[in-house]
């Protein structure tokens, strides 16, 4: 199931299942489920992560309440229109579960155990929209940033990320059309969207908390340019 853009968009996750698996659509006869996975953070609080499956990787024991799993796949997004507006949503497409039993010795238990890789998620795409630089009234420093990242069939994913601190400050003067490599963890938050008439709704965002981020080099693009030339003409 994996493609070249693996390299591209790649995470993994352990959680555990909450709640029960949703319908979401279906394509040639396949039928896709949404699901909730809890990943537990080093503060104690939990990101609410929204995964997409087919229905030939799971099976009713897979997605029972509690069961931990670890996922293999990529953060994806698209546009769904509510109410003649666009609202960009963000969900974990699973190209692997494993399912992880708490006291089975396995490698992937071993991953749990050690907690090597418990949220991780690795983007390399360009920046899309020029980062929002801001600071908190405590003085925390943060970027928000808007990565497109490539999927195959010439379609894009459109990836929020929020950077802290130094890599905030790094952000802010970066171009639009900029490649980036990030890694980082995905996250979820609550907010209040407030409206015109008073009214608020709480909503869950999604993002990614960048660890890491690091300029791609048009260099490095231009070499590998000139390599596959080079292959092409030798074959």
């Amino acid at each position: 199931m994996d493609t070249n853009y693996l390299e591209n968009n790649y995470l993994t996750l352990v959680g555990k299942v909450t709640g029960e698996k949703q319908f979401s659509h279906e394509i040639y006869g396949e039928r896709f489920y949404t699901f909730n996975l809890s990943i537990p953070r080093l503060s104690g609080n939990a990101d609410m992560i929204p995964v997409t499956t087919s229905e030939r990787l799971i099976n009713d024991e897979t997605l029972k309440e509690g069961k931990k799993l670890l996922i293999k796949g990529q953060f994806r997004s698209y546009n769904s229109y509510q109410e003649e507006k666009n609202r960009l949503i963000l969900t974990v497409f699973a190209k692997d579960i494993i399912e992880v039993e708490e006291n089975e010795e396995s490698a992937e238990n071993e991953i749990v155990k050690k907690d090597i890789v418990t949220n991780e998620v690795i983007l390399i795409g360009f920046i899309c929209k020029k980062p929002i630089y801001r600071q908190t009234p405590f003085g925390r420093e943060i970027s928000d940033i808007l990565l497109a990242v490539n999927r195959a069939y010439n379609k894009s994913d459109y990836i929020p990320c929020i950077a802290w601190g130094r890599n905030a400050r790094f952000c802010q003067n970066l171009e639009v059309g900029t490649q980036v490599k990030v890694v980082g963890r995905v996250q979820s938050r609550t907010y209040e969207k407030k409206y015109e008439d008073g009214s608020a709704e709480t909503r869950v965002a999604y993002e990614v908390s960048v660890g890491s981020l690091e300029i791609i080099e048009e260099k490095d693009n231009e070499n590998e340019s000139e390599e596959q030339t080079e292959n092409q003409e030798a074959v």
